[in-house]
């Protein structure tokens, strides 16, 4: 079954703090978002985009180039809100099976993804997840009630659907709800299944997850 693998990364990165988006930032040696790219390279009949900001595709082709990059894929433009680049980048799509993935999620396993992917298969959604090992509290800092965490998971990606499901979604309009593609789904009606992902999945998002990250790349 062909699969495309949407790879978003059009965020500019303000927690951050560095003067360039996130996903260009060097991880053990290369940028973040090469990376996530290489974590798919196992895959065959695969069609690979990747959304980014026109502003910055030519930084991105000097990055290639730079780093002998040569791992195919298509750029597509990225839009002001994530749904919006994703949304732009199922016009280009061509898989039964679509897998959409942060682009600073570069430590992704091939178990991860291959088991998002076979669950898509079968069920029509996958998304990765994670027990929670914290304790935790809902409310505002001043007023909280503890909750069972055994009744939450931490979300991961990639997040994988059948074709049909993933385009039908898409089709209902942007809310501040809907937080990645498994919500939106929901929202469209279809149940969302869970698999396990894994704990070296970790999304780049401030200076500390850049340190556990060379770590993590190190090993």
């Amino acid at each position: 079954m062909k699969t495309t693998i949407i790879i978003t990364a059009g965020g500019i990165g303000k927690r951050m703090g560095s003067s360039i988006p996130k996903q260009f930032l060097l991880l053990g040696g290369k940028p973040v978002l090469m990376h996530s790219i290489e974590r798919f390279a196992f895959l065959k009949d695969t069609q690979l985009l990747v959304t980014l900001p026109s502003d910055w595709w030519g930084h991105w082709q000097e990055l290639c180039q730079q780093y002998k990059f040569n791992i195919p894929h298509i750029l597509v433009e990225g839009g002001i809100e994530r749904y919006d680049s994703i949304k732009n980048a199922l016009t280009r799509t061509t898989g039964d099976l679509i897998a959409v993935h942060d682009g600073v999620r570069p430590l992704v396993s091939a178990t991860t993804i291959e088991n998002c992917l076979t669950l898509a298969h079968k069920n029509g959604t996958a998304v990765p997840v994670l027990p929670l090992k914290e304790s935790i509290r809902k409310g505002t800092l001043e007023e909280s009630t503890s909750q069972n965490r055994s009744n939450f998971y931490s979300v991961q990606t990639p997040q994988c659907f059948q074709r049909d499901v993933l385009l039908k979604a898409y089709q209902l309009q942007f809310s501040s709800d809907i937080t990645d593609d498994a919500s939106l789904v929901e929202k469209a009606g279809f149940p969302v299944f869970l698999t396990l992902g894994n704990e070296d999945n970790i999304k780049i998002t401030t200076p500390m997850d850049l340190k556990l990250g060379e770590v993590l790349v190190g090993k």
